[in-house]
């Protein structure tokens, strides 16, 4: 994942929650309960400058989390009640993936460098996902996208709660299960070959067979929970953290995890509960998202 980065403007827990309810309404929290868990990449399998190992226990207050990423139609009602301007639209670009792009083409001034797939577009941001003629309304139970850290830790505070911190997401992420690659375990399709998070199928970025359902964002609500009730935890979109990447730099980039529906093992084999990847604090981009952490 290349967004673009703008210049600044002028394992197991000690205890199980109940099941998960769908019938309780969008922009829940479930509540965790405190544990140790082992964190990190049991099958070393990780990229090395991520630093993901060693694996080590690591403990975690009670905390809560939301069931999903936030979604278009939630972003929508926090800039109606605050009238908030995302730095992608204050900067007036943001980055999109190439296949998706709808609007003029005279919006593109190019791909990013080093990653042909990502257009830099005019008049990208939350509400316009792919470019000028496309319309978040359309997808108000998406995950709201083109969000920077800043963005995000805006909405959480407005929300009453704040964003994640790398061990609380993982945590959350593992849902209960002790050393697996991923939320449910470690195999990426189910029993009968159905895909268990929204990720690319194909040859990476040329073809996407498409075979989880999805191109591009799926609602949030899409495939199973993992065993706290938390829905894509991996896959769909990158999700920002509290925390920097590298605390030896503490005003350096922060850290996203979980991954995106352009992930695929050739290329960013990051949707697995340990994977980690970082941004600046203004970066956007159409496949990075969040949700809300916040007291048990």
């Amino acid at each position: 994942m290349q967004p673009i980065e703008s210049p600044a403007p002028p394992q197991s827990p000690t205890s199980r929650p109940a099941p998960y309810d769908a019938t309780r309404a969008a922009g829940e929290r479930i509540d965790l309960p405190a544990g140790v868990f082992a964190m990190g990449d049991a099958f070393d399998e990780g990229y090395p400058a991520d630093r993901e190992t060693p694996v080590r226990e690591v403990p975690v207050e009670a905390f809560s989390l939301g069931a999903t990423t936030v979604t278009n139609a939630e972003f929508a009602a926090f800039v109606a009640a605050t009238g908030h301007r995302t730095d992608a639209e204050l900067f007036g670009v943001s980055a999109v993936f190439a296949p998706a792009h709808s609007g003029p083409v005279d919006a593109v001034l190019g791909p990013v460098p080093g990653t042909p797939w990502w257009l830099s577009v005019q008049g990208a941001h939350w509400r316009t996902p792919h470019g000028a003629w496309s319309d978040a309304e359309l997808l108000a139970d998406h995950p709201v996208v083109h969000v920077s850290w800043r963005d995000a830790t805006a909405y959480a505070a407005w929300a009453g709660g704040r964003l994640p911190t790398e061990v609380e997401w993982e945590y959350a992420a593992r849902g209960g299960l002790a050393g697996r690659r991923y939320p449910w375990g470690d195999d990426v399709l189910t029993a009968t070959g159905d895909w268990q998070c929204n990720v690319w199928q194909g040859e990476f970025p040329t073809r996407n067979t498409a075979e989880d359902g999805h191109l591009f964002t799926a609602p949030v609500r899409s495939f199973a929970p993992n065993g706290h009730g938390l829905w894509q935890m991996v896959g769909n979109v990158w999700e920002w953290s509290a925390d920097v990447f590298d605390p030896a730099d503490p005003e350096g980039p922060r850290t996203l995890r979980g991954g995106s529906y352009l992930c695929h093992p050739s290329y960013c084999h990051r949707y697995r509960v340990s994977a980690r990847s970082s941004n600046t604090v203004t970066s956007t981009a159409a496949n990075v998202g969040f949700r809300v952490a916040g007291p048990a």
